[in-house]
C-alpha cells in the first residue's frame, strides 16, 4: 500500500496493538453523508509515520505486482517507473534492481528516509529548485529518486514515464480530489506508458476509509476518455485487519490503464 498540500488530502490507516488495524476517525462533511465527503487532512497522513502507525505499508513484493509485471514492462528494459505516495514500498528496490529507474513522490519524509535506511542504501539529499520547500532523495547509485512533496506541486517538474505502479495511492486519495489526481497522473505518462492501477471494492457502507471504494466504473470515468483500460484480475484479498472493520469481503482489481493514440 505504500501519501500533500491540498484541501482534500489522504489516509488514515493505524496499527493497533499487535497486527490489527484502527482507524482515526476522519475530519467529514457532517451535512452529508457517505465516502464522497470524507476528507483526511495531510497532516494526519503524516503522523500516521510519526506514530509508525502504517498498516498500508506491504513488507513483501505485492503480489498482483508479480503476477502481471510484464504488463507493466512490456517487453522493454531500463524503464522510467514513477511510484505515487510511495511511501516506502519495497516493490521500489525491486524494480530498480532489475535495471528500471524509480521516481517516487510522497508527503512523508520519514518515509522517504526510512525506505533508503531498511534497504540498506546510501543517499544524498537536495533542494527541488520547481517546488518551494520540496525535498528530493537521491540514491547513490542514482536509479531511485524520491521526492517530498504534493504529487501536484510534483507536476511542474517536466518529466514523464514509461510505466506508473498505483497500488495504495487512487484508493487513499479523497473522493472530492480524484478528478485532480487522474490529471496528473495522465500528465506523467508518455505515450507507451504501461500504467498498472489497483483498486478496491467492499461494502462502503460499512467503513467511510481511506482506503476508499473504488469501483470499475469510477475508473473508467476518470480514464476512460484519454485511456485505454483493460481489467486484469481482481482477488479476493479479505484479513484479519479488514474483518475487524467488519467486513465480510475485501478486493483488489487491477487494471492496466495506456493512452489512447495521439492523446498527447
Amino acid at each position: 500500500m505504500e501519501l500533500f498540500s491540498f484541501t482534500c488530502s489522504i489516509f488514515k490507516l493505524a496499527l493497533q496493538e499487535g497486527t490489527m488495524e484502527s482507524s482515526i476517525t476522519p475530519k467529514v462533511n457532517k451535512s452529508c453523508a457517505g465516502q464522497q465527503n470524507t476528507v483526511v487532512e495531510e497532516e494526519e497522513w503524516k503522523k500516521k509515520w510519526e506514530q509508525k502507525k502504517i498498516g498500508f505499508h506491504k513488507e513483501q513484493v505485492h503480489s498482483l505486482l508479480r503476477a502481471h509485471l510484464d504488463a507493466l514492462l512490456n517487453n522493454r528494459k531500463g524503464l522510467r517507473i514513477f511510484f505515487p505516495l510511495c511511501g516506502k514500498a519495497v516493490d521500489m528496490k525491486w524494480l530498480a534492481d532489475m535495471g528500471h529507474t524509480i521516481t517516487g513522490v510522497d508527503v512523508s519524509e520519514i518515509g522517504l528516509k526510512d525506505f533508503f535506511a531498511e534497504q540498506k542504501l546510501s543517499y544524498v539529499e537536495e533542494a527541488v529548485p520547481e517546488i518551494t520547500g520540496a525535498k528530493v532523495f537521491k540514491s547513490a547509485s542514482g536509479n531511485i529518486s524520491l521526492y517530498c512533496c504534493s504529487i501536484y506541486d510534483f507536476t511542474r517538474i517536466p518529466a514523464k514515464y514509461d510505466g506508473i505502479w498505483d497500488r495504495g495511492s487512487l484508493v487513499a486519495i479523497n473522493p472530492c480530489d480524484r478528478e485532480r489526481y487522474a490529471k496528473a497522473m495522465l500528465s506523467l505518462m508518455e505515450q507507451n506508458c504501461c500504467y498498472l492501477l489497483v483498486s478496491v471494492s467492499y461494502n462502503p457502507d460499512l467503513i467511510e476509509g481511506p482506503p476508499f471504494y473504488v469501483p470499475n466504473s469510477v475508473v473508467e470515468k476518470l480514464y476512460g476518455e484519454s485511456c485505454n483500460i483493460k481489467l486484469l484480475e481482481t482477488v479476493d484479498s479479505l484479513d484479519e485487519r479488514h474483518r475487524v472493520w467488519g467486513l465480510d469481503y475485501f478486493d483488489e482489481t487491477i487494471h492496466l490503464l495506456s493512452l489512447k493514440a495521439n492523446t498527447q
